[in-house]
């Protein structure tokens, strides 16, 4: 089983069983992932859309941009793409698998363990000369069952209650973390005491992630505390890429805050910090 990343050449030569599924997504075109998919994908692949299947009703206010979809309907939409109970899920995007930590999450959180990420994405497939496939491809629909989740999360109510409790670790870029740019949230800044960790630093030039050691060690670089970690973003999608990095270094995982930053700020009482010195990289 496989359960946090694959390498290319095993994916290569994958069982027909296993089912790989494209995530790609874009937050500023709606349309970019399924078209792109349509355009070309990894043979077998089937298409996961961020919005549509990957994602929960947006209720303004209350709500952040990406909010969990119910266990049940999630099941329901992963079992049609041919996900059973026993299926190994591969799972990847355009490149850095910021999108397919995403279903990589979603699925540990259903219980499903046999799920991984491509390191390097499609980016890897690609570079290696490999073929695409065109058009839209289906497996045959599945029963995918629910089990004990396999990973955790905390609430906004859980947050705003006892944040002492946590360390939050922001996985947006360090200009968002401290507020010099917003380009997609109506309010600049983040959480309170939360430190920043932009999930880009998982991954090495090329866009494969760090080994597990260097990836332990950035994570130990965060700040010495017996409180919760707690991982957040934007909208809950980018910030499965650091708990992804997390389990693949060793470490235990940390929780997931999937309302995240947009979440926070639904309601306006909530306090917003900004430019502060953010923490390790």
């Amino acid at each position: 089983m496989y359960d946090t990343l694959i390498d290319l050449k095993v994916l290569v030569n994958r069982p027909v069983s296993w089912c790989v599924v494209d995530c790609r997504a874009s937050l500023a075109d709606l349309d970019y992932g399924r078209n792109a998919y349509a355009a070309g994908h990894i043979p077998g692949a089937v298409f996961a859309d961020l919005a549509d299947d990957l994602s929960g009703p947006v209720v303004a206010g209350v709500t952040g941009r990406h909010p969990l979809p119910e266990r049940d309907a999630l099941a329901g939409t992963l079992g049609r793409l041919g996900i059973g109970a026993d299926t190994q899920v591969v799972a990847y995007d355009a490149d850095n698998g910021a999108f397919a930590a995403r279903l990589w999450w979603l699925l540990r959180w259903l219980g499903h363990g046999a799920v991984a990420v491509l390191d390097g994405g499609l980016a890897a497939w690609t570079a290696a000369g490999l073929t695409l496939a065109t058009g839209v491809e289906q497996r045959s629909p599945c029963t995918l069952p629910i089990r004990a989740t396999l990973t955790d999360c905390a609430s906004t109510q859980d947050i705003a209650a006892d944040g002492r409790r946590y360390l939050l670790i922001d996985a947006r870029t360090e200009a968002r973390y401290r507020g010099d740019v917003e380009p997609i949230d109506r309010v600049a800044g983040h959480i309170p005491g939360a430190v920043c960790l932009p999930f880009e630093g998982n991954l090495d030039a090329s866009g494969r992630f760090l080994s597990a050691a260097d990836l332990r060690a950035r994570f130990d670089r965060l700040p010495t505390t017996s409180r919760e970690l707690v991982c957040y973003c934007g909208s809950g999608v980018t910030a499965c890429h650091n708990i992804l990095a997390m389990r693949h270094a060793g470490l235990p995982e940390a929780k997931l805050y999937p309302g995240s930053f947009s979440e926070w700020i639904a309601d306006g009482t909530r306090p917003v910090a900004r430019a502060v010195s953010p923490g390790p990289r």
